[in-house]
């Protein structure tokens, strides 16, 4: 018997069956992303207006459908193609040879995409013109994303100073924050949200909210452990554990962190707060959720839930900036947070663990780069749909609700 055949034949098989569990898991995590975008789509709906509901569940539906195609066109090759000096990916076309393309690789990074472009849905909602809504949404999945995603994962001048954003505190949330931030501002608020005071308009259905927050911390084990991109052998399922662990944990601290600080403040335990303290510590832990231990999750939880009811008061009372669904403080300010806190918490290289400020300084030039690239290219975008297709619709649309007008139904008869 050829003992070196049957050795040969059993790695080959080894080998094989390894690659395919990994391929199976990237799939998986994709397949939990995916479900992310009916959460996201719950949460947005739950904390706007009825009248206004078929519009934001439609542009879930678009981000996902355009994002698809825009990012698998054009999208992928910017953020993932051969590295041109190191700020952006070859298309295809400029390449000798087409390069292979990781199918579930490819389908991971989609369903991340769409998420950058969903997030400023939210940010922008009740107002926004559908048909400008639908440009926006091309142009972010298939420029403005995969471009800043090419610096940090792509091979890309961050990735190479040492910049550490493991599943997408900046590469994704924050991008989309930031596109969300300069829409709402050029955009303007809603109709009597400012009459001298800032006023609370209150979202129609508290129940979508909190099913759509669940979905998310659901969906969130396959954003950040699915980041692992493997799950053969002992070190990547210790990885994967660890992330599940680190995830969890900070998304609980920045609940209670929430519910605690305006419980203080406002005399009563606000759950739409409490609901985006949960996704503020999701948010802030996404970057770190593998190099920081799980004592330090529950420290970026409680301050990213801390942060988030003194950055909405900021932003709504002081700045006057209309955000209905709570997107900028969520998902810009949070994502910026827990980028930043990398440098303090790594085990490695952290500067509460001796590794002195570089991690820190690098975290904070690329937090800061990222933000400049999505505040500039989306003020660009902004402003040439603003004075050729227009932004906003018309007061009597927005008194009314954008749904009969826009889309000619109602989510509720």
């Amino acid at each position: 018997m050829d003992h070196t055949l049957t050795l040969d034949t059993l790695n080959s098989t080894l080998t094989t069956t390894g690659h395919s569990i990994d391929i199976i898991w990237v799939l998986i995590s994709t397949a939990l992303v995916m479900f992310m975008q009916p959460g996201f789509a719950m949460a947005e709906a739950g904390f706007t207006r009825s009248k206004n509901t078929a519009n934001i569940l439609m542009k879930n539906v678009l981000d996902f459908a355009v994002g698809s195609i825009t990012f698998f066109l054009v999208g992928y090759a910017l953020m993932f193609g051969t590295d041109i000096g190191g700020l952006i990916g070859k298309l295809p076309f400029m390449e000798d040879v087409a390069p292979e393309i990781d199918l579930s690789f490819l389908m991971f990074q989609t369903v991340f995409a769409a998420t950058a472009a969903t997030i400023v849905s939210g940010a922008v909602a009740e107002r926004t013109e559908f048909k400008a809504y639908l440009f926006f949404s091309i142009i972010t999945t298939a420029v403005i994303y995969p471009i800043s995603g090419h610096w940090i994962w792509g091979g890309g001048w961050l990735s190479e100073l040492g910049f550490h954003d493991f599943a997408g505190s900046t590469v994704v949330h924050s991008v989309g924050a930031w596109m969300g931030l300069v829409g709402a501002v050029l955009i303007g608020p809603r109709i009597g949200k400012y009459n001298g005071k800032a006023n609370a308009i209150p979202g129609h259905n508290l129940t979508f909210a909190a099913l759509g927050v669940f979905i998310l911390w659901f969906g969130w084990f396959g954003f950040n452990a699915g980041s692992q991109l493997a799950a053969n052998g002992t070190e990547n399922t210790t990885a994967i554990a660890h992330i599940f662990l680190t995830t969890n944990l900070s998304a609980a601290a920045g609940t209670l962190a929430a519910l605690g600080i305006s419980w203080m403040r406002y005399k009563r335990p606000t759950l739409s707060l409490t609901l985006n303290g949960s996704l503020a510590g999701l948010v802030a832990i996404t970057a770190g959720c593998d190099i920081v231990s799980p004592e330090a999750a529950i420290l970026i939880g409680l301050l990213a839930g801390t942060t988030l009811v003194f950055a909405v008061e900021f932003i709504d009372k002081v700045l006057r900036i209309d955000d209905p669904v709570g997107a900028i403080t969520v998902h810009g300010v949070n994502g910026a947070l827990g980028t930043i806190l990398v440098g303090f918490f790594a085990k490695e290289g952290g500067l509460f663990y001796g590794g002195g400020f570089s991690l820190l300084g690098i975290q904070v030039l690329g937090v800061l780069a990222v933000a400049a690239w999505a505040l500039g290219t989306s003020y660009i975008l902004f402003k040439i749909l603003k004075v050729t297709i227009g932004l906003r619709v018309p007061a009597r649309i927005e008194e009314e609700g954008l749904d009969i007008y826009e889309h000619g139904e109602k989510a509720y008869h």
